[in-house]
């Protein structure tokens, strides 16, 4: 059963009144709003098309796909038995599951909703400071996913759901969108009925090498707020914007190792964890002609890590590094079959990248 989700207005006196929750007037609203900004599902998604029409003849509501090629199908209840929209769902997946990269490409291109190739739309939402010819996926669906998106789930669809989840491993979830209105504005809340989390680090262990209890790895996305040469200076990197940029930071902990790898360029540095994952406006640096340390928000940076700082969800925060080695994006070490993933930090289990990496980087393992 997701959690109750509950929304309070704090009055002028410090007194505070609940904000009461009804259904929405309508589940195509929260189809725009998915189309507007498909984040709200979680995690960076590209919209590949709206309404796609199956073979069967019925109409996908929503093909989605994230960094790692891996393939979202999202479908409104409606007003639909809890029978009819899971048996839809599957359905569509039973078709998803064969789409293949030039597929894909055809439907992206094919849509309404886009006027550039797939490539160059990829490369916009994944790695928009990219400056290369648009290159998009290395490879599309591996795997698939599928949720339910609704202003209000019934009992049965949520035990069928677990049901589905639990004893057969279907990449099966759903989401409820709590509607508030008050005083001529309008809010929607979201709520996983599965935590979405959990469920991805579960999938992950089940296919992955042992790790060695020590390295990590790390993503540092670089843009106009967050520069590489500011972590390189102050020794730091630094994740943000969202609760899926920042979430999986509070992995690397103090004293491991940690490989950086930049976005679509390679892997441009290594170092020791010296601070756990820290808010920006906590996270102290020394300054040269400063006499004491002060917020890495107030330091002469190249980039801005203010932006939002006072917001728990979209304020970057930061894990100290003590550098081992570090080098120029434009110098970042890549080679074809080497390990990336879409997450700030995981745990660096691939063998044949930790192997590589110890040699080019010229450290020993743990």
């Amino acid at each position: 059963m997701p959690i109750d989700l509950g929304l309070w207005r704090i009055e002028s006196d410090d007194t505070f009144h609940r904000v009461s929750s009804t259904n929405l007037d309508s589940e195509e609203r929260l189809e725009e709003f998915l189309l507007q900004d498909a984040n709200v599902l979680g995690q960076p998604l590209l919209v590949i098309d709206r309404q796609i029409i199956t073979p069967s003849g019925k109409r996908l509501d929503i093909l989605a796909i994230d960094e790692e090629g891996d393939l979202h199908i999202v479908e409104l209840k409606r007003d639909r038995s809890p029978r009819d929209v899971t048996a839809q769902i599957i359905d569509y997946a039973s078709w998803v599951r064969n789409l293949e990269y030039q597929d894909v490409k055809e439907l992206y291109e094919a849509s309404d909703e886009h006027d550039e190739t797939f490539e160059a739309g990829f490369d916009s939402v994944f790695y928009p400071a990219q400056d290369d010819s648009p290159a998009g996926p290395e490879e599309v669906n591996s795997q698939h996913r599928l949720t339910i998106v609704s202003s209000e789930l019934d009992g049965s669809t949520e035990r069928i759901i677990e049901y589905l989840s639990d004893e057969f491993d279907v990449p099966i979830n759903a989401i409820r969108f709590n509607y508030y209105k008050e005083d001529g504005r309008e809010y929607i809340a979201r709520t996983w009925l599965k935590d979405p989390y959990e469920i991805e680090e579960s999938e992950e262990e089940d296919v992955r090498e042992p790790w060695n209890g020590y390295d990590f790895y790390a993503n540092f996305g670089e843009n106009e707020y967050r520069k590489w040469v500011d972590g390189q200076k102050y020794g730091f990197i630094t994740g943000g914007h969202g609760e899926w940029y920042h979430r999986t930071m509070g992995k690397a902990t103090e004293g491991k190792r940690i490989f950086v790898n930049s976005p679509g360029e390679g892997y441009i540095g290594v170092g020791i964890v010296t601070q756990e994952k820290t808010p920006a406006p906590e996270f102290m640096v020394n300054v040269e002609g400063e006499e004491e340390e002060i917020p890495i928000t107030e330091a002469p940076l190249e980039g801005d890590l203010s932006r939002d700082a006072e917001d728990p969800d979209l304020r970057e925060y930061l894990i100290g590094v003590d550098w081992i080695e570090t080098r120029e994006i434009r110098n970042a070490f890549w080679e074809k079959g080497l390990y990336a993933n879409q997450n700030t930090v995981t745990r660096l289990r691939d063998q044949q990248t930790l192997d590589r990496l110890y040699e080019v980087f010229d450290v020993s393992p743990p």
